[in-house]
C-alpha cells in the first residue's frame, strides 16, 4: 500500500468509494444524495494544498481503497485546531488501512503546525470509534439523537479530540 498526496485527478477514483460509503448513510453526517459535484466540494476542494490536504491510499495494482482529508476546523484565530475525515473501501476494512492511514494524517497534520484534531459528528454506532480511541481520541460531548441511522433509528454524534 501507498499512502500519497491526492491530486486533482485522483478524485474519479475516490468518487465511487466516497458515495458507496455516504449513500449507505450510516456513518457520514451528508446527505446520501449529495449529487457528485457537491461530493467533490465537500471533499476536495479546488485549492489543494497545506489548508487542505487529501490523501489516497493506493493497493499494489493502483486501485483507491482509502482516502482521507485535512483541513483547519475554524479560520482565523482557530486555524490550528484541524478537521478530518477518513474513508476505507468497506470491502477492505480490518486490514489496517484505516490505522496506517489515520496514523500518516496525524503526523501530516502535526507536520502543518495543527495543534489538535476534532470530529465534529462521529456517529456514535461507528465502528471506527474504537481506532479513534486508541489513537488518543476522546469524546468531548455526544448530541443525543442527532442522526438519523438507517439501521439503528436515532442515534447521537459524538465530538472527539485529541492534541497533536
Amino acid at each position: 500500500m501507498q499512502i500519497r498526496d491526492a491530486r486533482v485527478d485522483d478524485w474519479d477514483r475516490i468518487w465511487p468509494l466516497w458515495h458507496r460509503i455516504v449513500s449507505a448513510g450510516e456513518t457520514y453526517a451528508w446527505d446520501p444524495d449529495t449529487p457528485e459535484p457537491a461530493a467533490r466540494a465537500l471533499w476536495m476542494p479546488p485549492a489543494l494544498g497545506a489548508a487542505n490536504r487529501v490523501f489516497v491510499v493506493e493497493d499494489a495494482d493502483g486501485t483507491v481503497v482509502a482516502s482521507a482529508y485535512v483541513r483547519p476546523n475554524y479560520g482565523g484565530p482557530a486555524a490550528h485546531i484541524a478537521n478530518a475525515g477518513f474513508m476505507v473501501d468497506p470491502d477492505r476494512t480490518g486490514r489496517g488501512i484505516g490505522r496506517r492511514l489515520a496514523e500518516h494524517v496525524l503526523e501530516q497534520a502535526r507536520q502543518d503546525g495543527y495543534t489538535g484534531m476534532i470530529f465534529n459528528a462521529v456517529v456514535e454506532t461507528n465502528p471506527a470509534i474504537k481506532l479513534w480511541e486508541s489513537l488518543g481520541f476522546r469524546t468531548l460531548a455526544t448530541v443525543p439523537g442527532a442522526f438519523r441511522h438507517p439501521v439503528h433509528g436515532p442515534v447521537g454524534l459524538n465530538i472527539m479530540f485529541r492534541e497533536l
